[in-house]
C-alpha cells in the first residue's frame, strides 16, 4: 500500500521540479548573429514607439486571476 504512495510522491516532486526549470524570457542569439533593433510586440519588450497594446482576450479564470 504504502509503495505505490511512495512512487506517486516521488513522480510528483518530479514533475514539479522539471517543471520549474530554466529561464523566462526569449532565447538567446547565436553569437553570429546582429542584434535586432526591436523585439516582437508580443514579447513586451523594445517595442517600437506607437504600437498599440495586446488587446486582452477573454479566458475562463479571468474571475479567479483578476
Amino acid at each position: 500500500m504504502a509503495k505505490p504512495l511512495v512512487i506517486g510522491a516521488f513522480l510528483g516532486t518530479l514533475v514539479l521540479a522539471l517543471g520549474g526549470c530554466g529561464l523566462k524570457g526569449g532565447l538567446d542569439l547565436p553569437p553570429d548573429t546582429p542584434p535586432r533593433t526591436t523585439a516582437d510586440a508580443e514579447s513586451g519588450q523594445g517595442k517600437p514607439m506607437g504600437a498599440a497594446p495586446k488587446p486582452h482576450e477573454p479566458f475562463i479564470l479571468d474571475g479567479l486571476l483578476r
